[in-house]
């Protein structure tokens, strides 16, 4: 439903929906990271349907940030205890202030009675609409900046908290915001993990109009959470029903979290 009545093809066709909802159920996530969100109402819309098929969710959340259209969510089977939206964040782009269009959520839970944060973000695309910045690359790496210094500033000492920061990064590992985000000067942040699927191959993302297969979806653990990742490394969904749910490939990651309690 939206403002102007039921449109069945709106956000997302209804056959796409129904894929991403099985694709969601096999993966049976505890904590799941979305993209290109539409208003909070699409979420519940979601949550709603997921649990009616089985998989229930507690209510999520939406970062509502400058990007309307294309929002960071998060549902949870988890409760958590607190839910920070980072939608202040800026840095210098051309002379100007510009704003993370799509912020950065934080939210904090107790798992096994050990406190994990999780980042979520979802960088420029390589659209760009600046002659001076082809593919958007310079309005990344000034977003990934400014998100560094934010997750240092909430956990200083990545040696021991406990943080992954994740998401459709819209870059591939060897690009600066991706180095960014792993290191500033001699402090050293998060790791980047590797990732495959089931054939061993290593990417997330498939654009159809260049036929191109890059890998734009990372996640990133700080050294106090790093031998929690099972395996070492994230698996890339490639089950069925992948291809009709997105133009993405889920990126899942298991934690084996020590109980303190």
């Amino acid at each position: 439903m939206t403002e102007v009545g039921f449109r069945k093809d709106y956000p997302k066709p209804e056959s796409e929906k129904a894929a991403l909802r099985r694709v969601l159920r096999t993966i049976d996530a505890d904590v799941l990271l979305l993209q290109e969100m539409g208003s909070s109402s699409h979420l519940e819309e979601l949550r709603r349907d997921l649990a009616v098929e089985g998989l229930v969710y507690l209510p999520g959340v939406v970062l509502a940030g400058a990007d309307a259209d294309r929002q960071v969510a998060l549902l949870s089977k988890r409760p958590w205890e607190a839910i920070t939206a980072h939608t202040d964040l800026t840095f210098r782009y051309f002379g100007k202030n510009e704003p993370v269009k799509r912020g950065l959520l934080e939210v904090r839970l107790q798992v096994a009675g050990v406190e994990l944060v999780l980042f979520g973000l979802h960088m420029k695309s390589r659209y760009t609409d600046h002659a001076d910045d082809p593919l958007s690359a310079l309005r990344r790496a000034g977003e990934a900046t400014v998100i560094r210094d934010r997750v240092l500033l909430r956990c200083p000492d990545p040696t021991q908290m406990r943080f992954v920061i994740m998401g459709d990064f819209n870059d591939d590992k060897a690009s600066k915001p991706l180095m960014f985000l792993q290191q500033r000067g001699k402090t050293s942040i998060a790791t980047l993990i590797p990732a495959r699927d089931s054939s061993a191959e290593s990417w997330t993302h498939f654009y159809g109009k260049i036929d191109a297969y890059t890998r734009v979806d990372h996640v990133l653990v700080s050294a106090a959470l790093r031998p929690a990742v099972k395996g070492g490394a994230a698996q890339i969904y490639d089950g069925p029903g992948w291809r009709e749910a997105s133009d993405h490939r889920e990126v899942v990651v298991t934690l084996e979290l020590p109980d303190k309690k």
